[in-house]
């Protein structure tokens, strides 16, 4: 059985070798690494995997050896993750679809290891692809006046099929802190702009009219703030004088659905990790 630990807490000596010893201690065979220090906040961030004989490993013991040895007297943060458990990844869409079509389709092809239970739209139009999936699709329209009744309904059949995050791929409605504060750094969104650069509804009319030289987009975790939530996976691509307002959307959503599957992807491996608002992306 491989298993993921994802740990942080405060810097001090000998953190790396008391884990490896203690997993060594419960049968493990360490097979990755990866660390980091942050010297001015003096945290010590750490991703590790292992193998155990699923046979002779126990989840509840070890979990309670290690937080009762390790993670008590290192003040720890911490997280346990086993491979043979795929996450459930709820998608939130509106009209728009290259960022669907490309996360169904690595999904279908087995590049993102999930489960997707449902598809989420304030929109009718997109169905079709989710049937071509063989996914069930629930159209739940949004307004003013239905908001809070419709995130009820959301939240309802979120917590029905237990979700473990959502993906925004494109929808076009602000996330309210009922739905946010049920899944706590577990909402990714993918933003058409190199944030904290050109934030709002219309990125790529503001970057044509300021005249930039590059475009980007964003993936990020979704918080109260509107597009200042910890990013996860950036990436740009170049433009010119040349370009209309058209060829910037056109350009954009070929990064789109890039980023956003990058960041869904470190996501799902676990190599992620939220701090003061910021991300340490492992290796």
């Amino acid at each position: 059985m491989k298993t993921t630990i994802i740990i942080n807490c405060p810097d001090q000596p000998g953190i790396i070798c008391t884990v490896t010893s203690f997993i060594h201690s419960q049968g493990g065979n360490v097979i990755y690494l990866d660390q980091h220090v942050d010297k001015q906040a003096n945290v010590f961030f750490m991703r590790i995997e292992s193998d155990f004989e699923a046979s002779a490993f126990s989840i509840s013991h070890f979990k309670d050896e290690f937080e009762h040895t390790l993670a008590k007297a290192y003040q720890m943060k911490w997280r346990f993750h086993t491979d043979d458990i795929q996450p459930k990844m709820a998608l939130f869409v509106s009209k728009y679809n290259h960022c669907l079509y490309d996360l169904l389709s690595r999904y279908k092809s087995g590049e993102l290891k999930v489960e997707i239970p449902f598809i989420i739209s304030n929109h009718a139009d997109l169905c079709d692809i989710a049937d071509q999936f063989n996914i069930p699709f629930h159209h739940i329209p949004v307004t003013k006046e239905t908001k809070a009744a419709a995130e009820d309904e959301q939240l309802k059949l979120l917590k029905n099929a237990k979700v473990d995050f959502i993906v925004l791929a494109r929808y076009m409605q602000i996330v309210s802190g009922k739905i946010i504060n049920q899944f706590p750094n577990k909402i990714i969104n993918i933003h058409h702009s190199f944030l904290p650069a050109f934030a709002g509804a219309k990125p790529y009319h503001a970057a044509f009219e300021r005249g930039v030289k590059i475009i980007g987009a964003t993936s990020h975790y979704v918080t109260e703030e509107l597009d200042a939530g910890p990013i996860i996976e950036q990436d740009v691509t170049t433009v010119s004088h040349a370009h209309t307002i058209k060829d910037f959307i056109a350009k954009g959503r070929d990064l789109e659905k890039i980023v956003l599957s990058r960041a869904v992807k470190l996501h799902v491996q676990r190599k992620t990790m939220v701090y003061n608002n910021k991300t340490v992306i492992f290796t």
